[in-house]
């Protein structure tokens, strides 16, 4: 890696690393990781060079990452090359994330589910399997809806919720006192 700072570096083969564990290779969160950083979007010629990767893979790389939604296309004035950069907003990559891995993961899975939910079961293993699958189905139905609700809210409701987030356990502790409480009370 040419002329990367340590720091920098480091990052960029981390996020290469856990790409593979993400579903995508590695060049491709090396890439994603180095336009993240970059304070100017750059061409693939220049991610090539700086990630000491060959031009044909920067540019399968740069194809699936635009398939994700990740990176923008970009072009400078006077110049004819396409520029690629990644959202300034960490936010609207994380719900980018999330619109796009449901629509490649949860959609499908759900929908083979339903389908498969539609035949009667018939031996004991097949009502076993079954009883499984609705679970399942169910459980997956209540994470898209939760996904839906996470992708409608406005962005200051979605900063508050983040920003909520680990009290939400003691919010549920208080509930189930309350409740207790007005057991005792009514009782």
């Amino acid at each position: 890696m040419k002329d990367l700072d340590p720091t920098i570096q480091s990052f960029i083969l981390h996020f290469g690393e856990m790409g593979s564990r993400w579903g995508i290779n590695r060049t491709v969160g090396q890439i994603y990781a180095l336009l993240y950083v970059s304070e100017a979007p750059m061409n693939a010629e220049q991610i090539s060079d700086k990630l000491s990767l060959s031009r044909s893979n920067v540019s399968m790389s740069l194809k699936e990452l635009q398939s994700w939604r990740l990176v923008t296309l970009q072009h400078l004035p006077g110049d004819r090359k396409d520029y690629f950069s990644t959202p300034e907003d960490i936010l609207d990559i994380a719900l980018t994330l999330l619109e796009e891995r449901r629509k490649r993961e949860l959609d499908p899975t759900l929908t083979l589910l339903r389908q498969s939910l539609l035949e009667e079961p018939k031996t004991d293993e097949q009502k076993h399997a079954h009883k499984r699958l609705q679970d399942m189905c169910g459980l997956m139905e209540q994470v898209s809806d939760w996904s839906d609700d996470l992708l409608r809210l406005s962005r200051s409701d979605l900063e508050l919720l983040l920003r909520f987030g680990n009290k939400v356990p003691r919010l549920l502790e208080m509930k189930d006192k309350l409740s207790i409480m007005g057991k005792k009370k009514g009782g």
